[in-house]
């Protein structure tokens, strides 16, 4: 689920947040976001089809219409709606369940207020049936479960996962050279999990398909991050495409940059994958399909490795927090978010943003990192890496959310390498980057 208010804290869930993500025009009722104006009925219906899907938020008060001279947000006594929903909830579902709910109120002293009701439905008793008939949801609306559909949802584990929310990304290995030494300075890993649509469970990766996604990769942020990465020692790059192990429900496609077009050491590479598991045969358990990005930097190395030319590289800290800004950019990117979907056979909706990023290094991190700024604490033992987490709060496709994440991740980077400085270092670039943009 990309919308960030699903996964935001009570605290967090603000008016302004509200009204921000109403004026969206790419933020239509869909497969897990629905607008009302007021309780109704049809309302108590949403939560049992959600609860019978995905789960997913709805917000009354709201009105999903957006039209010239039509106020969007309307508002609505709280209490009152809350009682009326619960009282519904416990009336209309078989068996009776209720979700979260928060109140939001409005800013202006109206006493008025949005009602945001979350769905949680991987702690739903599943199936909840409204007439004895089991509502599903649907791309923007509630349809009925048929009878394969209701099989399936009596049949499922209460604790199965319903939505895997882009966690438990394996973490990445180095590959080693026949005398055992890392072929890389680093390893970056990101990735997402997804539910996987009907035709998804039959239907072979086409050539088409898989091309669409490069060209979304290409046309993203990454690639000027990637660049960026090599600090200079990049002449010659050559875009996403499929290269090493593609199989018919398998996807991999790999950007590539060297420092002359002759040489055959890649300074940076990067490698985005996406496994379609094969169902037949397989588990009860839901099927996902996994796509996972890697970003293998080898500049160090190369600096290294260029004999009485050679020099010795740093990563700088604000190449890093470009890296991690582009690639994070990239994985939310509407045209990539579209393609992954397609290719999931699943609404855009339900492509998750990332919430943890591997890092795996050859040496110890504080000797990939450029000093200037930077001090070791005495006895702080050696880091090679790490696994961090994002904040599900943050909207990554916001530039001010992203900063916020991607300097975080950076202080955690810093701690981690036992290194203190990396808060101001991180001042210091984003008042420049500032300085710069006005």
């Amino acid at each position: 689920m990309n919308n960030s208010l699903f996964a935001a804290s009570a605290a967090d869930l603000t008016i302004e947040r509200i009204r921000a993500l109403a004026a969206r025009l790419d933020q239509v009722e869909s497969l897990t976001l629905e607008y009302k104006s007021e309780y109704s009925t049809s309302l108590v219906t949403t939560i049992a089809a959600m609860a019978n899907t995905y789960g997913g938020m709805i917000l009354v008060g709201v009105n999903d219409r957006v039209e010239p001279g039509l106020e969007r947000l309307v508002g609505v006594d709280a209490q009152t709606t809350i009682d009326q929903i619960v009282s519904g909830c416990s009336t209309m579902l078989d068996p009776p369940w209720e979700p979260s709910f928060f109140n939001v109120p409005f800013d202006d002293g109206s006493g008025r207020s949005i009602v945001v009701v979350r769905v949680d439905a991987n702690v739903a008793p599943r199936p909840i049936l409204v007439k004895l008939k089991a509502p599903i949801r649907l791309s923007g609306r509630n349809a009925t479960a048929d009878r394969t559909r209701l099989l399936q949802l009596a049949r499922e584990e209460p604790s199965a996962m319903v939505l895997p929310m882009g966690q438990n990304v394996m973490s990445p290995t180095l590959e080693r050279d026949s005398e055992g030494k890392a072929t890389a300075d680093f390893i970056l890993r990101t990735g997402i999990n997804l539910p996987m649509g009907e035709a998804a469970a039959w239907r072979p990766l086409s050539e088409k398909t898989v091309a669409a996604l490069a060209q979304a990769l290409d046309d993203s942020a990454f690639p000027p991050a990637l660049h960026n990465l090599g600090n200079g020692a990049i002449d010659y790059a050559k875009g996403f495409r499929p290269l090493g192990h593609n199989r018919a429900r398998k996807a991999r496609l790999v950007w590539q940059a060297t420092g002359r077009p002759a040489e055959k050491k890649h300074l940076v590479e990067a490698v985005a994958s996406v496994e379609i598991p094969e169902i037949y045969g397989a588990a009860a358990a839901s099927p996902v399909v996994s796509v996972t990005i890697d970003v293998i930097a080898r500049v160090c190395q190369y600096a290294e490795g260029r004999g009485n030319a050679g020099w010795k590289h740093r990563y700088a800290v604000p190449d890093l927090a470009a890296l991690f800004d582009g690639l994070l950019k990239a994985v939310v990117d509407p045209k990539v978010v579209a393609e992954i979907a397609r290719i999931a056979d699943i609404d855009t909706s339900l492509v998750a943003q990332p919430r943890e990023l591997h890092l795996v290094a050859d040496r110890q991190v504080k000797e990939l990192l450029h000093c200037n700024g930077l001090q070791e604490i005495p006895g702080a033992g050696a880091s090679a890496g790490g696994v961090f987490r994002s904040n599900p709060a943050l909207n990554l496709r916001s530039t001010a959310d992203r900063d916020e994440q991607v300097d975080d991740w950076l202080r955690q980077l810093g701690l981690d390498a036992g290194l203190t400085g990396m808060e101001g270092v991180v001042e210091g670039y984003r008042a420049a980057a500032t300085r710069t943009a006005t």
